[in-house]
């Protein structure tokens, strides 16, 4: 069982139901069977809040991801709780426009990146830059919704 929600403080009222394959995708490709996470979409301000508050750096930022599991698997009743996921709506507009692809697209990179970081995936080093990244790639282009389609 994958439990998830989203909510929606920013009001992106546009379809992001193809996220669900995704984050199935994901999870199943890293084995995870039972988990729970949250996704909240956020305006600048509170994303640069918690950037702030949470990483000591006041600036806006595209997605935070606080995992739960830092310091091992956090399991209850057999679900594994993964975390949360803030994505900053309003970068995500602004990039997905900067790089020539669809919103789709750039909302699935930032999900799909969040979500990898709560798995324990890290680019600080640049061979795990490279293993995290093109991990991202192949989940995005395995979804025909989000396959660098253009805005």
């Amino acid at each position: 069982m994958i439990d998830y929600k989203i909510t929606d403080e920013f009001g992106y009222n546009k379809d992001y139901s193809y996220l669900d394959s995704l984050i199935k995708r994901v999870l199943k490709h890293e084995n995870v069977k039972n988990a729970t996470l949250s996704i909240v979409f956020v305006d600048n301000e509170k994303i640069r809040e918690i950037n702030k508050n949470y990483r000591g750096k006041d600036s806006i930022t595209d997605v935070i991801s606080f995992a739960f599991e830092d310091n091992g698997i956090l399991v209850y009743n057999k679900i594994r709780f993964l975390g949360e996921i803030y994505v900053c709506i309003p970068r995500m507009i602004e990039q997905a426009n900067n790089y020539g692809h669809s919103e789709a697209r750039e909302l699935a990179f930032l999900v799909c990146h969040g979500l990898l970081h709560l798995l324990g995936y890290d680019h600080m080093e640049k061979e795990d830059e490279k293993v995290m990244f093109t991990l991202q790639e192949k989940m995005l282009d395995e979804d025909e919704k989000t396959r660098k389609e253009r805005s």
